[in-house]
């Protein structure tokens, strides 16, 4: 239990479940801050040559001592799903700002969700209400989302012309991220680890050639048998860019990142070791060289049949879903890694 990490994905007021959505809801009060107290977001340049100098503490926050698997004086407890309908304050706030794109993209509506669930609860974990599309866009992967329907992508990528659209990261279209980061980090202090978070290479790719949410996946793993070269292409990029937008978070001031390879379960052990666990492992030899001392946790959606191959990716914490036993995931993962319970 000293390193374990407790984590619950909340669905309503008093039902715990497994959250299933493409990125992470996340929930606050108004920020009481001056704005003037926040840090500048750091430019590409020092993104690239990030070194986890964050500000000095006398102690780091309780979750990432546990992430690091540090004797803790007891398991932190964070709640996955910590923003969203199951708050009042949410609801009354997304009735204002009806638009999930302009709640995770509005530096002031970010930052007062985000705290939401800190201002009720005080968990040891504020994580950054944001979604895991949300850096497509800045990699030429333009996306809206329907309310009902959720993703949509008006030009899927599945021909060899679709690459053309890709190029490197532009940091500056996601700025408010780094602006939100920088502030949240000032806001709570010691009291919690702010967290930031990516979607993995496969379960963006998943969105990017089917061009919206699917039950089958069936364009993308009809891709890994008729055009393995064309999706390794996306998948390398996206490893690429999107670790460059994991150093851009923690420079801005994320103490731990959460890598969801939320739809990697759909993929069977072997297809998993071929079309996620390389580009995981290059999106995190990445980070790993320049921002060393982050701690990086993954979850699978569905990892049952996943546990020991995804032990043998670089990263500190493996998330457990709803479908194992807490002591079963410790037996079969052994000692060397954390583990965190959803």
């Amino acid at each position: 239990m000293a390193h374990s990490l407790r984590q619950f994905g909340v669905l309503g007021s008093s039902s715990l479940a497994l959250p299933g959505s493409s990125g992470s809801e996340i929930a606050g009060e108004r920020l009481k801050a001056p704005r003037a107290s926040v840090h500048l977001v750091p430019t590409r340049r020092e993104a690239l040559h990030c070194v986890a100098e964050s500000v000095e503490r006398h102690v780091e926050p309780l979750l990432v001592r546990a992430a690091r698997r540090e004797k803790v004086e007891r398991a932190p407890a964070w709640m996955m799903r910590q923003a969203g309908r199951y708050m009042a304050v949410y609801r009354k706030l997304a009735e204002k700002h009806p638009s999930f794109r302009e709640r995770s993209e509005n530096v002031d509506l970010i930052v007062e969700i985000s705290l939401q669930p800190w201002k009720a609860f005080r968990p040891d974990g504020v994580i950054i209400f944001s979604d895991i599309l949300t850096p497509l866009p800045a990699i030429g992967i333009p996306f809206e989302i329907d309310e009902a329907k959720g993703p949509l992508l008006e030009t899927p990528i599945v021909s060899e012309e679709g690459l053309e659209a890709l190029h490197p990261i532009d940091l500056d279209k996601v700025n408010f991220v780094g602006e939100s980061l920088s502030i949240l980090r000032e806001e709570v202090g010691d009291g919690a680890a702010v967290l930031g978070f990516v979607g993995s290479p496969w379960t963006l790719a998943t969105y990017i050639v089917e061009g919206k949410t699917t039950r089958t996946y069936t364009k993308i793993k009809s891709m890994t048998h008729q055009q393995p070269e064309l999706l390794k292409s996306i998948l390398s990029h996206l490893a690429n860019e999107i670790a460059e937008y994991v150093i851009f978070q923690v420079k801005a001031g994320a103490q731990c990142i959460q890598i969801f390879d939320s739809w990697g379960g759909q993929l069977p052990p072997h297809q998993w070791d071929q079309w996620s666990k390389p580009y995981i492992q290059q999106l995190v030899a990445k980070v790993r060289d320049a921002c060393p001392g982050v701690p990086l946790v993954m979850y699978i959606n569905g990892n049952g049949g996943l546990l020991e191959r995804m032990a043998t990716v670089d990263v500190d914490v493996i998330g457990l879903d709803w479908t194992i036993d807490m002591a079963d995931g410790r037996r079969r993962l052994g000692d060397s890694i954390a583990v965190q319970v959803w």
